[in-house]
């Protein structure tokens, strides 16, 4: 499980394609000595995507590690996509027992959006906050919700706002500055996970004579 605080930026070193899978590089930036925690088989958040750490190179400069991406990873997020140069979000598991600073984020994308607009509120002004418009993917809609949270490129967000297939989103300086947002282009693709407890609480609809309860949320860790 992770929470979406991001821990440092990573670069796609390589991306090569085999059969049916394809292995995916990254060497960590700025050295934030994340990948000398790893180990191999680990755990890990790439722009929302949870992978398995293999190859780690913590030795090397700059540090990396690669890891494996199945047929569906491919299809069904945007790390298919990146090529050498690509500025992506790690985040290590939460230990058992951590504050959660963030919302509970899987790392099972739900699927890519659009991104539509990054706007600055006060622009050419050193320190300004942003605005994050981006198109949801089909289906998702329903879990989204004002004031709810959600997960892009694996950084836990706050919805600001839901207009018809797009959402909205206050950015602020340091979220842009210490995410690959600022790296990110109109049009581009983003990974979109939506709050698992929106899906939850859509199945458990489905089960006659259940509902959501203060008791269930608190045996489930919420």
């Amino acid at each position: 499980m992770f929470t979406g605080l991001i821990e440092a930026m990573g670069e796609v070193v390589g991306l090569v394609r085999g059969e049916g899978v394809a292995r995916l590089t990254i060497a960590e930036r700025e050295g934030a000595g994340m990948v000398a925690r790893l180990r191999l088989g680990d755990s890990v958040a790439v722009s929302g995507v949870c992978l398995t750490a293999l190859e780690i190179e913590a030795e090397a400069f700059p540090a990396r590690f690669s890891a494996d991406l199945a047929a569906e990873t491919l299809a069904r997020t945007t790390l298919g996509r990146l090529e050498a140069g690509s500025v992506v979000n790690l985040e290590l598991p939460t230990p058992a027992g951590t504050p959660l600073g963030g919302h509970v984020v899987q790392g099972h994308v739900d699927g890519v959006g659009t991104l539509v607009a990054l706007d600055a509120v006060s622009p050419g002004v050193e320190g300004s906050d942003w605005v994050l418009r981006v198109r949801l993917p089909g289906g998702l809609k329903r879990y989204v919700v004002e004031k709810g949270s959600i997960a892009v490129e694996g950084i836990s967000l706050t919805v600001a706002g839901v207009e018809g297939d797009e959402v909205w989103i206050a950015i602020l300086p340091h979220t842009y500055r210490a995410t690959n947002l600022h790296t990110l282009a109109v049009g581009m693709g983003v990974n979109v996970e939506v709050d698992v407890l929106a899906k939850y609480a859509e199945g458990r609809e489905r089960a006659e004579g259940w509902e959501l309860t203060a008791e269930y949320l608190l045996a489930n860790g919420y």
